[in-house]
């Protein structure tokens, strides 16, 4: 959603000659919110707006808010953000359709001069708004068939089928994983092109610099450990009592939602409930930087650093003058996909 009016003192602010969208990336709880909008204050200062787009794929839903750890009015009336509470619950939100709104909101943004700062820990979304991705269509009734073939011929005939046509594919493929071949198949069928033409690419569509927020484990855990707290503190069962009814299947896979329904349904106490959602975010939060750790043309700062500001505007900086372009442009060439991740 749009936020407040802004930063004071924005108004009228020039519009800067080459600036890249900037891309806050890291694991849940390490500090991604509040460097976007010390940034902004800080942008703010030299006479350039800058807002933020959300790039968590959960903090899209309305009333999701403290389950999702969502911006608070304060940090929201600081720097307007954009892209929160504009689906309902029930909805379904894919890649597909979170990178065309993401791209509307970007390409808004700077036709009035506004520096976009994507924020969020949901890496595939983080990449689809500003990366060389694509996400075929699907159709199914040819999935239908595939997947009657994967039952009555065995997962392996489809697999070597997949060899035989897109070699590319297969070999960054499990072939254990029937799901993933019938979507490689499916994918070929209805687009006439190799699946791994569907390749995500480590190149920019839009100009862009990211930064990414590390901190040694035994902080990120305690981190993890009292966000869980507050959550509950903050009144997260009676959230998910209220949304319960409402919750689509897209929307119920968030992170914690399903642990306390068990709660409410008498599976859980409540401190068992507190503990494995710890536990599961804590899992999360590794899967987060095995994935960003792919990307080389992250920036990584350690987010305790005292001069942490100070470092992610000078690398800002360096970024608008194009000083990682020669470095960014080849970032592709050595990089390993993983085709699975678009599955």
């Amino acid at each position: 959603m749009d936020g407040a009016d802004g930063i004071d003192g924005m108004d009228g602010a020039r519009e800067p000659a080459a600036t890249r969208v900037v891309s806050i990336v890291g694991p849940t709880a390490s500090g991604k919110t509040g460097l976007g909008i010390a940034i902004a204050r800080r942008l703010a200062e030299r006479g350039e707006r800058a807002e933020i787009v959300n790039a968590d794929a959960y903090q899209m839903y309305r009333g999701m808010d403290v389950g999702t750890a969502k911006a608070s009015a304060d940090e929201r009336a600081a720097v307007p953000h954009h892209l929160l509470d504009v689906i309902e619950p029930d909805e379904a939100m894919s890649v597909a359709r979170f990178q065309r709104m993401a791209r509307d909101c970007i390409a808004g943004l700077q036709e009035r001069g506004v520096r976009p700062i994507l924020v969020g820990g949901s890496g595939l979304y983080a990449r689809a708004a500003i990366d060389d991705i694509t996400f075929p269509g699907t159709d199914p009734a040819v999935r239908a068939r595939l997947e009657e073939r994967a039952e009555r011929e065995g997962p392996g005939v489809l697999f070597a089928e997949l060899e035989r046509i897109d070699p590319e594919a297969a070999a960054r493929m499990d072939p254990r994983n029937p799901r993933r071949t019938v979507r490689a198949l499916e994918v070929i069928e209805v687009t006439g092109r190799p699946y791994s033409a569907s390749l995500p690419r480590y190149r920019y569509v839009i100009p862009s610099v990211q930064l990414g927020l590390d901190l040694p484990r035994a902080e990120l855990d305690r981190r993890i450990d009292l966000r869980t707290q507050a959550m509950f503190d903050d009144g997260f069962v009676d959230e998910v009592r209220r949304l319960r009814p409402h919750l689509g299947a897209t929307a119920s896979r968030a992170l914690g939602y399903q642990q306390v329904v068990d709660h409410l349904d008498g599976l859980t106490d409540l401190d068992e409930t507190r503990l494995l959602v710890a536990q599961r975010t804590k899992r999360l939060a590794r899967k987060q930087m095995g994935w960003f750790g792919r990307d080389p043309r992250i920036h990584w700062l350690q987010a305790l650093n005292p001069r942490l500001v100070d470092l992610a505007m000078g690398i800002i900086d360096v970024a608008d003058r194009g000083g990682y372009d020669a470095v960014d442009m080849h970032a592709d060439e050595y990089v390993r996909h993983h085709l699975g991740d678009l599955a």
